[in-house]
């Protein structure tokens, strides 16, 4: 059987459902601030969620740069625990390329800690590139302290 799912625009009423269970959802590490109330209030033309406000199960935070409006940018994704394995962050993602893709937009970014290696080989599966970067850690490139002092990130990169 296949399951269908309602993608939505995020909205404003998502935030406190999704502050609330974000730190929970990455295993007690502290993400909340990455998921700060602006993106659901005025940055959210390219944000979405499946699931009801109140039990949302996955969003994705995106937008398109106002620098380069060719470049779309992806901020955050998150999924529900109970939710994982069945496709979501993949469906937000295509969903994403899409809508950003008839805005003009002809590629896509994102970041991610050297560590996530489960992020790394995600948004490897969807056709990113790793870009070069300041330094290696176990032979992923990095840009060193991109985030801060210490705070390394593997940058991305796709063509749409």
């Amino acid at each position: 059987m296949t399951t269908t799912y309602n993608i939505r625009a995020l909205e404003s009423a998502d935030y406190q459902f999704v502050a609330s269970v974000v730190d929970d959802w990455w295993g007690g590490r502290p993400v909340r601030a990455l998921v700060h109330r602006i993106f659901f209030d005025h940055l959210n033309a390219s944000s979405f969620a499946v699931g009801p406000s109140d039990a949302v199960q996955a969003f994705l935070i995106g937008f398109v740069s106002q620098s380069d409006p060719k470049v779309a940018y992806i901020h955050f994704v998150g999924v529900s625990p109970a939710a994982r394995a069945g496709g979501l962050a993949r469906l937000l993602y295509e969903h994403f390329f899409n809508v950003v893709s008839a805005q003009g937009c002809t590629e896509v970014r994102s970041i991610t800690s050297a560590v996530n290696t489960g992020s790394i080989a995600f948004h490897r599966k969807l056709g990113f590139t790793l870009l070069p970067g300041s330094g290696e850690i176990d032979g992923i490139p990095v840009s060193l302290d991109y985030a801060g002092a210490g705070q390394h990130r593997v940058l991305f990169h796709k063509a749409l």
